[in-house]
This record gives structure tokens, C-alpha cells and sequence, in this order.
């Protein structure tokens, strides 16, 4: 990294910065209350709003959210007549899954091989501490041009709206010139990228009931309507020959233009055993970012250990599908439950029910907001220009800023590169990247003061 004075500050608070992480990620801050204690997720907001206070940040609050849980807000003032520039983060983190995959504990921060590895490292408490490190090297080098407003979320992971939803009640809150999301990442390590694109997501839980109970496999099966094969067929209907996904109604061959994925590239980057072929049609780019994607992340049936010979009497899965820009998530949630209930077999009864929803997302990348970024990125990554890519994830807050605040340019950033395995087991940052991108987003603030 080129010398100047703010790329020297954040270089001397790292050592700062990966206790700070240390502390947060000690937090088991999963917004699923059901699988943690709340007080996990508590403990996490008040160490952020402990944080801003500490850096002078004024207004600082714990926002009760209509889903039940807290975000965190604070308001920085700038010079008078200055822009606004809101800062995004997430303080709540996906569950650890298996523990026992973990190489170290999920919830200690771990140096190994030149990465910090625990549970949000990435995704996005590093994102915190990202958007304290880039205020704090401006605040030793002549002052924060901006005024600063800054947000947490709490359950952005879960996908429940209750930040979105707190914004509409509130509009006034978190109006801005700029928005920086801190929750995207670069293409790979090195390579500084901001996210123009996001697929949207729906989320559908499926529950198949063909009998008042299980029976003996023996004596009914065969003529018995089996409701965990009812479900497999139904879920097997979401797929073609090749895996592309296909829901009834929903375009599925939409192209990506733009920085493409190297197939093999990619194969590396998901860890694809020898001889698995990937799925779908298209460049990878194309399936990844532009096209639909439905996933089943789990079904309630009887675990193979402890199983008896019966068949089921019911059956449920809860169903993920990620939609393109372009395409309206609620429009797609339709199309869905449609498709579900057309394919579920010999008159089984089936029950959809809609547990959380996003919209797709798309950057306007001809603001000001991008030149200043580009420009910034251009002296923390020395010799690189700044390449625009999609994000298969949804953050569906961006679509809500959008609305409420037609003219704030918002750009996506942020530590989450392949190598970060987020929402995987030995998630990971790299201390690097922390530090390009916290020099990156302090001098962006100084150039967008000036723009």
C-alpha cells in the first residue's frame, strides 16, 4: 500500500482492530432465539453502541425492531453544510452449524495462516470494525469531512424485516447523501470490487400430511401415501436434468454482463469434490447472479438413527429461492407456492407458509458516489482498478434504503471474498483486507466531501 498518512494510521490500529473483533465475535449474536440466548444478540449491540459512543457519535440508540430484535444507531456530526454518509453493518451472524467442522472455536477469534478465522469475522462484524477503523485514521488526520450517521443491524441473517420495517415508521432516520453498505465483498482477495448487483430472496417453509399418523411399513406400504415421498417429489420438481432451477412462471435464462467467474476458478472456491459436476446452464456468472436459485436448507423427517419401519404420516421442508433484479420477490413467493402445490402428488395436502422475503437489488454505478470510491480504491489497492460484480446473497435492506431515499447513492463493499467461507464452518478474514478496505472507505468519505 502507497504511504500516506491515513493508510499509516489504520496500519497502526490494527493490532487495535483484531482485539475489537476478538471481543465481538465472542458474542453468540445468532438473531434465532430459539437456538440462543438473547442476551447474546444484547450483549453485541451495546458493545457497538459502547463503540460509537467512545468515538463521539451523538444520538446513540439500541432501535427495537418489530421483529424483536435491536439495531444500532448513531449520528457523528460534520462540518456545517457537509454531506451525509450512512454507514451499514450487521452485528448479528448465522448460526456455527457443525461445531465439531470447526477447526477452532467458532465464537474466538483465531489467527492461523495469515487469517482470523471465527463466526462474523467476515460477515459483518468485521464490517464494524471496518467503518470504525476508516473514521478513526480521518478523525487523526484532520477530521471527518462528512457527517456520519452509522447502523447495525441485528437480524439481517434471518431475513425478518425489522429494520426495514423500522426505517418506513421512521424515514427521517437514516436519510443520506451516500450510503456504504459493509456487507458485500471484493471479487477475491486483492482485487477491489463493489457490488452492483444482489438477487432477492424468498423463503418457504412446505409441510405435506397424507395420514392421521405414521403406520407399519409392512403392513401399509405400498398403498399407504407416503408423505415424506410426497415431499422428495415435490422438492425434486425445483430442478431439471442439469440442476438449473425451475419454478413454474419464473424466467430462469437471464445472462450476466459484466466480470465473469472462471469455472474452475470457482470449483476451487466452493470446494467442489474431484468429479462433481456443477449444476445449471450458462457462465457461471449467469447462474450465480442473474438467474434464479432455489436451495433446500433442511427437512423435518425421522433421522436415520432411531428410524422405524413406518411411513410418514407428514413431512415439511423449508425452501430457499434467490430472484434476480428484475424480478419481484413477492411476485416470485407466488409463483412458488404455486408450483409447490401443482406438484405435490396423489392429492396429498399441502401447506405453504412465507417466512421471510427481500427484494433483488441494482446500483446505479454512474453516481458520483462510484468515481469517488474507484478513486479511493485506486490508492489502497495500488495498480488495481476497481472491478463491478453481482452477489448471489440478498441484503434486503438496500431495497428500502432505495425507496425511501430515491437520490442517496449506495454502494456495496466489504469483507466477504471467497476465501471467507462465510455462513460455512472455519468462516475467515483477512487482516489484510481489513485494512485496504478501512483506508479504502476513509479516503472515499474525504473524496465524496470534495465532490
Amino acid at each position: 500500500m502507497s504511504s500516506n498518512p491515513v493508510a499509516e494510521t489504520v496500519a497502526s490500529l490494527m493490532p487495535r482492530a483484531r482485539e475489537e473483533l476478538a471481543e465481538l465475535v465472542a458474542f453468540k449474536s445468532v438473531a434465532d432465539f430459539d437456538q440462543f440466548p438473547r442476551s447474546e444478540s444484547e450483549g453485541a449491540a451495546r458493545w457497538v453502541a459502547d463503540a460509537l459512543r467512545a468515538e463521539g457519535f451523538e444520538d446513540v440508540a439500541l432501535l427495537d425492531t418489530p421483529d424483536g430484535t435491536q439495531s444500532v444507531y448513531g449520528h457523528l456530526p460534520g462540518p456545517e453544510g457537509a454531506k451525509t454518509v450512512l454507514l451499514y453493518a450487521h452485528y448479528d451472524v448465522q448460526p456455527p452449524l457443525d461445531e465439531a467442522g470447526w477447526t477452532t472455536p467458532p465464537f474466538e477469534l483465531t489467527e492461523r495462516d495469515g487469517r482470523w478465522y471465527g463466526r462474523g469475522a467476515a460477515d459483518c462484524k468485521g464490517g464494524v470494525i471496518m467503518h470504525l477503523l476508516a473514521l478513526r485514521a480521518l478523525k487523526a488526520d484532520g477530521g471527518i469531512p462528512v457527517n456520519v450517521k452509522v447502523i447495525a443491524e441485528g437480524s439481517e441473517e434471518q431475513g425478518t424485516g425489522g429494520l426495514e420495517r423500522y426505517a418506513e415508521q421512521h424515514p427521517e432516520l437514516l436519510a443520506a447523501d451516500a450510503i456504504v453498505i459493509g456487507d458485500a465483498g471484493n471479487f477475491r482477495v486483492g482485487l477491489p470490487t463493489v457490488t452492483s448487483t444482489l438477487r432477492g430472496m424468498t423463503m418457504l417453509r412446505v409441510q405435506i400430511d397424507t395420514l392421521e399418523g405414521n403406520l407399519h411399513s409392512g403392513q401399509f406400504g405400498g398403498a399407504a401415501p407416503d408423505a415424506l415421498a410426497a415431499l422428495i417429489r415435490v422438492l425434486d420438481s425445483l430442478r431439471s436434468e442439469d440442476g438449473s432451477t425451475t419454478v413454474d412462471g419464473l424466467a430462469g435464462d437471464s445472462a450476466w454482463e459484466g466480470l465473469q467467474y472462471d469455472e474452475e476458478q470457482f470449483r476451487k472456491d466452493a470446494k467442489v469434490r474431484d468429479g462433481v459436476g456443477l449444476i445449471g446452464s450458462g457462465t457461471v456468472a449467469d447462474r450465480i447472479w442473474a438467474r434464479p436459485a432455489v436451495t433446500v436448507l433442511g427437512i423435518d423427517c425421522p433421522p436415520v438413527v432411531g428410524a422405524t419401519p413406518s411411513v410418514q404420516a407428514a413431512a415439511r421442508a423449508l425452501i430457499s429461492l434467490r430472484v434476480p433484479p428484475g424480478v419481484d420477490a413477492a411476485e416470485a413467493t407466488k409463483l412458488l407456492q404455486a408450483h409447490l402445490e401443482a406438484h405435490t402428488p396423489w392429492g396429498a395436502r399441502v401447506r405453504t407458509e412465507q417466512i421471510g422475503q427481500g427484494q433483488a437489488f441494482r446500483a446505479d454505478t454512474t453516481s458520483p458516489a462510484y468515481q469517488a470510491m474507484a478513486d479511493a480504491m485506486a490508492v489502497a489497492y495500488p495498480g488495481q482498478e476497481m472491478q463491478y460484480a453481482g452477489q448471489g446473497g440478498s441484503i434486503p435492506l438496500c431495497n428500502t434504503l432505495a425507496a425511501l431515499y430515491p437520490s442517496a447513492e449506495i454502494l456495496l463493499i466489504g469483507l466477504s471474498e471467497p476465501e471467507a467461507q462465510i455462513h460455512a464452518v472455519n468462516e475467515s478474514v483477512s487482516p489484510g483486507e481489513l485494512e485496504r478496505l478501512s483506508v479504502a472507505e476513509a479516503l472515499f468519505l474525504r473524496n465524496y466531501a470534495a465532490g
